[in-house]
């Protein structure tokens, strides 16, 4: 917002005899003592004023300023001790005798304006008009406090090019320098406060943060700085405004917004007069549990720092200009006396304040059946038994830099004055005369002023007026003694190298909270390692949800946006906080199904070894005999084989592993087949071969069975030659049918050659099952057919059900489900066909006769 000035012009001239004649003075409170060249100061002395009538039917009043400063009285006196410094100093400025004028601004910006306007326009009753050399009224004005009188003031001394240095305004906007050209301060633009409030907030890790600014220039250009600053890492739970006639309405709305806030820090860009009257409203509605954050105009108020306000604003952390102990002044403010001169009709103001007296003349103007009987001011009581603001040292703050303003000014004049004809900085390289100077010469040195002052710090302006950015750091606390302390607890410097801006001592800060610890002040909590935010819609960014990450995805920050997903190996963890190596998945020999999956393979093999011995021992029985038994020992030698090739399923997939046992899976069931294949052709042939006229047989002998059998199963070696030579199968991490883990499983490589190698089983069985399917009604003397058929029938059954449940099976039971297929296909063989004849050659060995069997 931009401040609206509006100037009263109430001085007027006359014309006679060539002279100007000013008609009226503006009556103002002022400190004043004549020198070679004059200083202008403006000070806000006093902050209850009574504004005069302007309904124009009666010539206005003065306006009114009671309520006297101590502290701010303490400051103007820290400009004069700066003059009366330099005047005793033989080297700074010699031969040459520095006076002042000071102004009361009575915190009215028409009041500010009628000073500036006095200091300016000089004092002289009546101004020559053939007579226009010699020094301005002041060469340069230390001032005004506020931002916004500031402003005000700059744009008008900046058309003369007067300097004016505040010591207190810390606007941003001051540092434009089109507009505002002659302006200096020796207190850090709020742009630099507004980075040290924002450092802290960040250093703390409060990202929900309030912010409070009053209505007018300093308030608003840092509320917006701060809106800006703030944005990369928080957010701003509720902005409010101070209003500027302090409506106790608008403190209520303010007081409501802070209590349904869930935000428990916030900043406030306010000047003591205000916080002064908000921090009522604070006590009345018992705002307690909040971390405030003190813009420098208030965070060294001792009026605000009081027992009083202490339950509710105590632990404040605010950020202050430096502190700097001045040698000699608190002699100085001792030294204090009061005066009849008009010219300082503050003095006698201050000391009536001070020991609560009044002078003689105040006293016979006292209407005494109004006021009550006061004590007469003798002008020597004893200033050193006070204990007020006024002798108070321990914060001298804005003292140190009124004395920094004064010294200043003091240097570029004495640069000015010595400078050397023929080398100066203006046109023809002449210089400046210091009994006639004008301000704008004395703007070229001042913006050059470098030098390091009494305390050993250094004091300059940078191109834009701007004083070095450093602040202190403070902390209200309660003192040893009861009364409240505001503490240094660090130091902020923009001159330092990035990420050393800050300094806290933490240690030292006290937290006016329950729990004594640093508060939280955050509209979500933070989301931890395996989880990421959601922002919720239509909140600000820093109120959000926090969501887990999803399977192979993790988050290793606090407040991630976002997860990451794993690589291809790799999967969360279960707090989805690292990448780890996926789990390989075989079926191995240790786990419970390897193991009961060899066992029953090695049983089946032992159950087959044991038929054949049996078969062997017992080779010269009827029954043994009657179903060939040569094809009958290769068939268990070839089940044998089925049953140890499912061991080659299992176990960790090889390049060794993953050939054999397709290889050895097709040739031994191919075989197996083929021997059941040949034995029904045989039933069939030898059924045949007991007719009348039939001599089949001998069209197929021993050797040609031998020829069948060897010629089924080459067919089927083929078939494995070709894949294996064409595309092998191989081991291979398979990724796609488990996110969290990998499985290892051999890779069938050409998948026209596998499905040939099952095709051509399938076909062996297929022509089996029909055969002896045709064959199991031939008389009981050849009942083998049945056997066959039977066994046929569940060798298809089993491999038929296989196709689903080996597409459907996740991970190593795939292949449980193939050396199932396999183990089943190879018991249902060996039981069909063998449990019978070993039924009678163990069990029921008389039927294990000739006639046994011709008798059946």
């Amino acid at each position: 917002m931009k401040s609206v000035l509006y100037l009263y012009v109430l001085t007027g001239v006359t014309f006679s005899e060539n002279v100007c004649r000013i008609q009226e003075w503006f009556q103002l409170q002022t400190l004043h003592k004549k020198g070679d060249i004059m200083l202008g100061g403006i000070f806000e002395l006093t902050y209850t004023s009574f504004v005069p009538d302007f309904t124009f039917t009666a010539k206005p009043e003065k306006w009114k300023c009671e309520s006297l400063d101590f502290e701010v009285f303490q400051w103007a006196h820290a400009m004069i001790f700066a003059i009366e410094e330099i005047n005793q100093d033989p080297v700074l400025l010699p031969n040459i005798t520095l006076g002042y004028r000071l102004y009361d601004n009575c915190l009215r910006l028409q009041v500010a304006l009628r000073a500036a306007m006095n200091l300016i326009g000089g004092l002289n009753d009546s101004i020559p008009d053939n007579d226009c050399r010699g020094l301005p009224p002041v060469v340069g004005i230390v001032g005004d406090p506020l931002s916004s009188h500031s402003i005000a003031i700059s744009r008008i001394l900046g058309l003369f090019r007067i300097p004016l240095i505040s010591y207190y305004a810390s606007c941003s906007c001051l540092s434009n320098k089109i507009d505002y050209p002659s302006f200096f301060r020796t207190v850090p633009s709020d742009a630099f406060q507004v980075k040290a409030m924002v450092q802290i907030i960040k250093h703390f890790g409060w990202t929900w943060v309030g912010v409070i600014g009053t209505d007018d220039d300093y308030g608003q250009y840092a509320v917006n700085s701060f809106h800006e600053e703030i944005k990369p890492f928080g957010c701003i739970a509720f902005t409010e405004t101070f209003p500027k006639a302090q409506e106790k309405f608008r403190y209520l709305q303010i007081i409501n917004t802070i209590k349904l806030s869930t935000a428990k820090v916030i900043v406030v860009f306010s000047s003591t007069a205000n916080l002064l009257a908000f921090s009522t409203e604070i006590i009345q509605h018992n705002l307690t549990n909040r971390q405030w954050i003190a813009s420098e105009g208030w965070s060294t108020s001792s009026v605000v720092a009081s027992n009083e306000n202490f339950p509710f604003l105590g632990g404040t952390i605010g950020i202050a200009i430096r502190r700097g102990r001045i040698p000699g002044l608190d002699n100085f403010l001792l030294q204090i006396r009061p005066s009849s001169d008009p010219n300082n009709n503050l003095i006698p103001r201050f000391w009536e304040s001070m020991f609560e007296c009044k002078f003689p003349e105040d006293v016979t103007e006292q209407n005494v059946s109004v006021l009550p009987v006061t004590n007469v001011c003798t002008g020597y009581e004893d200033i050193n038994i006070t204990r007020t603001a006024y002798t108070d040292l321990t914060e001298s703050r804005a003292p140190y830099n009124v004395y920094k303003a004064v010294y200043a000014l003091a240097h570029a004049l004495h640069q000015l004055m010595f400078c050397e004809n023929g080398k100066g900085p203006f046109e023809n390289n002449t210089c400046a005369y210091i009994k006639s100077l004008q301000p704008w010469q004395l703007m070229h040195y001042l913006k050059k002023v470098n030098f390091t002052n009494r305390l050993g710090e250094r004091v300059a302006f940078d191109e834009n007026g701007d004083a070095l950015a450093v602040y202190d750091i403070v902390n209200w606390q309660r003192a040893s003694d009861g009364s409240v302390n505001i503490k240094t607890i660090g130091v902020y410097d923009e001159a330092a190298s990035k990420g050393q801006e800050l300094f806290l001592s933490e240690y030292d800060i006290f937290w006016n909270f329950d729990s004594g610890k640093v508060p939280e002040s955050v509209c979500s909590q933070s989301c931890q390692p395996g989880t990421r935010k959601a922002t919720r819609k239509g909140e600000p960014v820093c109120c959000f949800d926090c969501v887990p990450c999803a399977d192979g995805e993790i988050s290793r920050e606090t407040d991630s946006v976002e997860c990451f997903q794993c690589p291809s190996e790799f999967w969360s963890n279960p707090s989805r906080t690292q990448c780890i190596l996926k789990e390989i998945e075989f079926l191995s020999y240790e786990d419970a199904m390897g193991i009961t999956l060899t066992a029953t393979a090695i049983f089946g093999s032992c159950m087959s070894v044991g038929v054949l011995v049996v078969f062997i021992y017992y080779r010269n029985t009827p029954v043994v005999k009657a179903n060939n038994s040569e094809l009958s020992f290769l068939l268990l030698l070839s089940l044998t084989l089925c049953f140890l090739c499912s061991l080659c399923f299992i176990g960790e997939p090889s390049n060794a592993n993953c050939t054999l046992r397709h290889v050895v899976f097709g040739i031994s069931f191919v075989l197996s087949i083929s021997c059941i294949l040949v034995k029904t052709i045989v039933v069939i042939m030898a059924f045949k071969a007991t007719l009348p006229g039939n001599n089949m047989m001998k069209w197929f002998g021993v050797t040609q069975q031998r020829g069948t059998v060897f010629m089924f199963t080459f067919i089927q070696s083929l078939i494995c030659v070709v894949w294996l030579s064409s595309a092998p199968p191989f081991p291979s991490k398979n990724i796609k049918y488990h996110n969290s883990k990998i499985i290892f499983e051999c890779d069938v490589g050409s998948f026209i050659g596998f499905s040939c190698l099952l095709g051509y089983i399938g076909l062996l069985a297929g022509i089996s099952f029909v055969l002896a399917f045709l064959a199991r009604n031939l008389p009981d003397t050849f009942n083998e057919a049945k056997f066959i058929t039977f066994s046929m029938l569940i060798f298809c059954a089993v491999w038929i059900t296989f196709i689903p449940a080996y597409i459907s099976s996740p991970g190593k039971y795939t292949v449980a489900v193939e050396i199932f297929a396999i183990l089943a296909s190879s018991f249902g063989l060996l039981g069909a066909i063998f449990a019978p004849k070993c039924y009678i050659i163990l069990l029921k060995p008389e039927k294990n006769t000739k006639k046994a069997l011709m008798g059946r």
